[in-house]
């Protein structure tokens, strides 16, 4: 995680006021937004009018108004002679006087000529916020090494709500120098056509879901998309321990073009693993189930050691070397390296794991304990480890199963300096029980959304509660967002409306090619009660639009996911009683009814690396490109899931696309390839693969990492005492195993609205379609075998007082 941190040293002179002006401003073109674009006019400490220094970091440089120019008679040399971090930067004085007027909504083109010494020279943008100030947006294009006059042009993103006017410049990240003349700026023309409804109103307005006519053959509990466009849907057993008792262990391979399922010999139970994409493409699997809780309660899962990766090629699994530790339930992270980082999960012995574990991606194994830095903390069980783009990780505290971790249930981990800093605002940390955290679009702004969740030991209502944290800040912290709209739930006799502050747990969260977020699916309580609710959510303008309801239960063990047409895909449902929801749903969002899509007709390269500008054709003129990492989710669970923006330099029909030089922001693999229209109508994916760090140009590889979530104050932790494990209750899951099969899933606490009585307890139950119950053994902690005679919820039972 070859990651420095930085302390912010910042440098930004003040704005000129017209005091201060040795000769009267040059006035731009018609066009043109920029005040003295080509640095003719002097200002003052050295600058020209209308432009300041700008930087941060432990680096010598040089600010130089030099004749070498483009045109004119002068041009603006910005030069590094040492660098340990930070960069140098010329920038358009971010004042009302000088810097430019933007509208929200709106794109802008930006050009320049520039000269360069040095491979780390990138355009860089800041806005101006309305309530917050000044701050850094995002750099907008890295530029090639130009030892004569050269022209780079890109065009923005749109302007965010709430921005009024912007900055820029060339930011010099490496030792070197950037000379720079005749800035331009123009506003992009608004598209011609409104969109055009192709569909129904009801359509063109929520989207249509579709029941396939073919059900999933396997229970699989987790999903895969490949870089081949299909999808792993791994079962194991199925959370059958008929299944597992008979070594019978299952995955398919999904093919969206034709509709077919193909069965895949399965050499463990991968049920409940962890799972990620490599940088080739292939899938690391980890752990799995080596045993069912046993039938008297007292030992629960376990996990196995075991890990092995799938090739989309061969549709074969291979053996890896084994983990430190067994992991039931890990979280599983690819960093900007290319290596796999998986914390938490339960061990052989069923109790939690405190070992992380780091997967080489130069060496294609898992590291030894030695190797590998330890906290020796308990993550618990699915934690949602997001990566950040200077390498640490954001546990968003969405997990799996019960409480939250101590404190404010939120941190920052910093893998290099081995310390955790709790982050607070997450609001109702010990009901955030499968919830759903994602890094929402694009991953350059670094905010993280996470929505809905409930708890499986105590059972309440699931909650309806959004919390967001921009990570851009010194000192992050969650903020309240808006609820998740209600739906209907059903509570045994047919969907009602929600009341309340009803909402709900098991959240699936999808990216949306047009920069939205899908949220479906969901339960009430503990594997019971499905809401039938789904929305899509814009960061934009951080609201909830209520669309079209998938109409298949999708609670526990169910998943959602991006499919490369643009359509989402959901599967699975695995209720308390035991059984499985085999049919399988796809969502068509508004943006396929608004006429025609936008087509890709050539990729000049798929093969990319980190700084590329990489050209495409389109039939028509886009508003906006982006990478998808391709989903790998289970239990609401993918940590990996991130949309990155490509900002364009567009000439006609053919559009350069500028890639980060962060592999940070985009970890290096295979992605999903997405052009989309001013209506926010996108392409059908195209496969591009993005190169690991050893691609970057720069010598250090953390040079176009900027100062983000620098000054957390939260609790700071180092590495704890070393220990074995922590304790975890053999009921984790949930579920009194004393009553019926182990695939059944009675809980150990009811509903609150459940009284606690035999009666009221099994009317639930038979409601619920658990069926009959057999008494596991001699103890009944429920109550539900009164009568004593094996069988749980009898007649004899309800008889007696």
């Amino acid at each position: 995680m070859n990651r420095r941190r930085r302390s912010t040293a910042f440098l930004a002179v003040a704005g000129l006021t017209a005091g201060l002006l040795l000769t009267a401003p040059q006035p731009a073109s018609a066009a043109n937004l920029i005040k003295n674009p080509g640095f003719e006019t002097a200002g003052a400490d050295g600058m020209p009018y209308c432009w300041e220094k700008s930087g941060w970091g432990d680096n010598d440089f040089t600010f130089t108004t030099t004749a070498d120019a483009h045109t004119g008679a002068k041009a603006m040399k910005v030069e590094l002679t040492r660098r340990v971090d930070g960069d140098r930067k010329a920038l358009i004085t971010e004042s009302a006087a000088c810097a430019p007027v933007v509208s929200p909504g709106k794109q802008y083109d930006l050009g320049l000529w520039y000269k360069t010494t040095t491979p780390d020279a990138a355009i860089t943008l800041f806005r101006h916020d309305t309530t917050a100030g000044w701050q850094y947006w995002t750099d907008l294009k890295t530029l090639d090494l130009a030892g004569n006059w050269t022209e780079a042009t890109v065009r923005t993103p749109e302007v965010p709500a709430g921005t009024d006017r912007i900055s820029w410049g060339v930011s010099v990240y490496g030792t070197g120098s950037a000379t720079t003349d005749d800035y331009t700026m123009d506003q992009v023309p608004d598209p011609v056509l409104p969109p055009e409804c192709t569909g129904t109103a009801e359509q063109c307005a929520n989207g249509k879901w579709d029941v396939l006519p073919t059900q999933n053959p396997v229970r699989s509990m987790h999903s895969v998309v490949l870089n081949n466009g299909k999808v792993l849907l791994i079962a194991g057993s199925g959370n059958d321990e008929s299944m597992f008792e008979a070594g019978t262990f299952t995955s398919a391979v999904y093919d969206p073009a034709n509709g077919s399922y193909k069965i895949i010999p399965t050499p463990k139970d991968m049920f409940c693993a962890g799972h990620v994409q490599l940088q080739d493409g292939r899938v690391l699997v980890m752990s799995g189930n080596k045993g069912y809780p046993t039938a008297d309660g007292q030992i629960g899962y376990q996990g196995y050691k075991d890990s092995y990766i799938f090739d989309p090629e061969t549709e074969t699994y291979s053996k890896t070397n084994d983990m430190n530790d067994g992991h039931w339930y890990p979280s599983a992270t690819i960093l900007g390296n290319g290596d796999v980082i998986s914390f938490g999960g339960l061990r052989e012995d069923s109790t939690g794991s405190v070992t992380a574990e780091l997967f080489s991606e130069a060496e294609q194994q898992w590291q030894p304990l030695w190797k590998v830095n330890q906290t020796w903390s308990y993550w618990g069980l699915y934690p949602s480890m997001i990566l950040m783009q200077d390498g640490r990780l954001f546990y968003s505290g969405s997990h799996v199963f019960g409480n939250n971790i101590p404190g404010t249930g939120s941190a920052i981990y910093d893998y290099d300096a081995n310390t955790t800093t709790q982050v607070p605002g997450l609001r109702n940390k010990d009901e955030r029980d499968q919830s759903a955290s994602v890094l929402l679009p694009p991953a350059q702004d670094q905010k993280v959304l996470t929505l809905g969740g409930g708890n499986i030991d105590s059972n309440p209502d699931a909650n309806r509660l959004t919390d967001i944290i921009d990570l851009k800040q010194p000192n992050p912290a969650y903020v309240a967002g808006p609820p998740i709209p209600q739906g209907t739930v059903d509570l045994g006799d047919g969907p009602v409306p929600q009341t309340g502050n009803q909402g709900k747990m098991y959240v699936s969260a999808v990216l949306m090619p047009d920069g939205k977020v899908l949220e479906t699916g969901g339960a009430l309580h503990n594997r019971a009660d499905p809401v039938y609710e789904t929305s899509i959510f814009d960061p934009a303008s951080e609201t909830f639009d209520p669309v079209a309801v998938d109409p298949e239960a999708r609670g526990y063990h169910s998943s959602a996911f991006l499919l490369p047409d643009g359509r989402v895909m959901t599967t699975g449902d695995n209720p308390g009683n035991g059984s499985w929801n085999h049919d399988v749903s796809v969502y068509s969002p508004p943006y396929l009814f608004k006429g025609p899509r936008p087509q890709i007709t050539s990729v000049i390269d798929t093969e990319w690396n980190y700084g590329d500008t990489q050209r495409i054709t389109v039939d028509r003129p886009i508003a906006k490109a982006e990478l998808i990492r391709p989903a790998a989710v289970t239990h609401s669970s993918d940590p990996n899931q991130r949309f990155v923006d490509l900002p364009l330099s567009v000439d006609g029909d053919n559009v350069d696309l500028n890639v980060t030089s962060n592999p940070n922001l985009a970890p290096p693999g295979w992605y999903m390839l997405f052009a989309v229209d001013a209506n926010g109508v996108p392409s059908v994916a195209k496969w591009v693969h993005l190169q690991g760090p050893q691609a970057l140009k720069a010598t250090d590889a953390s040079a176009h990492v900027h100062d983000f979530a620098d000054a957390p104050k939260g609790k700071v932790a180092g590495p704890g005492k070393k220990r074995t494990s922590q304790k975890v209750s053999p009921t984790v899951s949930g579920c009194d195993r004393h009553y019926g099969s182990i695939n059944v899933c009675v809980p150990t606490d009811f509903p609150a609205e459940v009284r606690r009585t035999t009666a009221a307890r099994c009317a639930w139950l038979k409601a619920n379609d658990y069926g009959r119950l057999k008494v596991n053994g001699k103890d009944d902690p429920l109550g539900l075998d009164r009568n004593r005679d094996g069988t749980a919820c009898g007649k004899g039972d309800l008889a007696r007082r």
